[in-house]
């Protein structure tokens, strides 16, 4: 069965209300069924379930639990199946930038005297922050201010036997750059036994995600950036990682992922497997057989399809306009750009004031973002975002239509 945009936006009631979101980068859309789930399991967290009939030991073992604890209990094996994993794998928390921090602490005894660590100029200020928090030198990689993507072969110089931690995004938040991973693993695992982690959360909304095909050590994942609940999920390559890593607690008896569990609200964790289903579910499976992972293997393939061809157009109309500016993709110095790209960028026209053409876009019923000079990332700042007055950023979702893309070019092309 193919992509059906219509049915997918009848996930979302939100939609209802007129505007012609395309913000997904910033505020995305929460699927009914999240919101749905997210109330059930408020009322129902506390509750103790009946015990079932003919019930095994290990049932007899949760007698009189709250039903919440198995509501996070199926969150870890929901994003398990999100990325291709197991759930022993899966770390939940409260936010990536504090999952970040609890993972630098768990590691402090891999680090010495002399150790460094590898940030990105791609990555959120938040999770930098986090990740400077270890005892470790800090070195830093540097984007290609043309494209704003950030080249591999620089991690050759970076990476030596000092280095026990790299952290890079899968995607740039408003960019729409594609990091190369693998490259970079690859570097990294020449060079040294360094752990990289990769923040997947601008990446998987359009993307389905293999856990081995990039090699990393960590991924990281902020369920709210794709609808779901305010929470966050890190997830390991090996159970064996966390024997190398000290408790947060202190209590020497826990082991695995409990090392770095973080109390999560269940009310929320019930979210998350609802999310999971969700997207497992955007393409219906017709023969109803198929794993959740098959489902979502299957159902994100052909959203990411979906989504590359609205991304074409995206970039394709926008780059016709002549006063049209689209950072790391417009001029000279991004004439090597790569098209592997996700469906965000962020634009300017030249003579009006960002502001200006934010403004007649919600005028017009779309909703975006605007960046303006003062509130810029460092990178945005050097890609020359201050001279372009600020920028608009548009992020799309799987609910977006061509109709949405062409509105947005004829209000940019009345200025234009």
């Amino acid at each position: 069965m193919a992509y059906d945009v219509a049915s997918v936006r009848g996930l979302y009631t939100s939609l209802s209300d007129g505007w012609t979101y395309l913000n997904a980068h910033d505020c995305p859309q929460v699927p009914e069924r999240v919101s749905a789930a997210v109330s059930r399991s408020f009322r129902m967290a506390t509750a103790v379930p009946a015990p079932e009939v003919n019930a095994g030991s290990h049932s007899r073992q949760a007698l009189g639990r709250p039903e919440g604890e198995t509501f996070v209990a199926s969150a870890r094996h929901a994003v398990a199946d999100l990325v291709g994993a197991s759930a022993e794998r899966v770390v939940l928390g409260p936010s990536l930038p504090v999952l970040y921090a609890s993972l630098v602490t768990g590691m402090k005894p891999l680090f010495r005297h002399g150790s460094s660590l590898v940030t990105s100029p791609l990555d959120r200020p938040e999770i930098t922050a986090a990740v400077r928090r270890a005892p470790a030198k800090v070195r830093t990689a540097h984007a290609d201010l043309g494209t704003g993507e950030l080249p591999a072969w620089q991690y050759a110089e970076l990476i030596d036997g000092s280095t026990r931690l790299v952290s890079l995004p899968a995607a740039h938040a408003t960019l729409g750059t594609v990091t190369p991973v693998s490259a970079i693993v690859d570097q990294v695992r020449e060079r040294s036994r360094a752990w990289v982690v990769v923040d997947a959360s601008s990446y998987v909304p359009y993307h389905g995600i293999d856990f081995d095909e990039w090699g990393a050590d960590v991924v990281g994942i902020d369920l709210g950036a794709l609808g779901g609940p305010h929470m966050a999920a890190l997830v390991v390559r090996d159970t064996a990682m966390f024997k190398r890593m000290e408790s947060l607690s202190g209590d020497e008896r826990v082991t695995g992922a409990e090392k770095l569990q973080l109390d999560v609200s269940p009310g929320l964790a019930g979210g998350a497997t609802a999310l999971v289903d969700h997207l497992a579910d955007l393409v219906p499976d017709q023969g109803g057989r198929a794993t959740r992972r098959a489902r979502l293997t299957r159902s994100m393939g052909q959203m990411t399809a979906y989504l590359d061809g609205l991304r074409d157009d995206l970039y394709t109309f926008l780059g016709t306009l002549p006063a049209v500016h689209i950072f790391g993709v417009t001029g000279e110095a991004a004439s090597e750009a790569s098209t592997d790209r996700t469906p965000r960028l962020s634009f300017g026209v030249r003579g009006v004031p960002a502001a200006t053409v934010y403004e007649r876009l919600f005028d017009n019923g779309i909703v975006t973002t605007l960046t303006t000079p003062d509130q810029a990332t460092p990178l945005l700042t050097e890609m020359g975002i201050e001279e372009m007055g600020g920028a608009v950023t548009v992020g799309l979702g799987p609910f977006n239509t061509e109709a949405d893309v062409e509105q947005l070019i004829r209000v940019v092309a009345s200025l234009a």
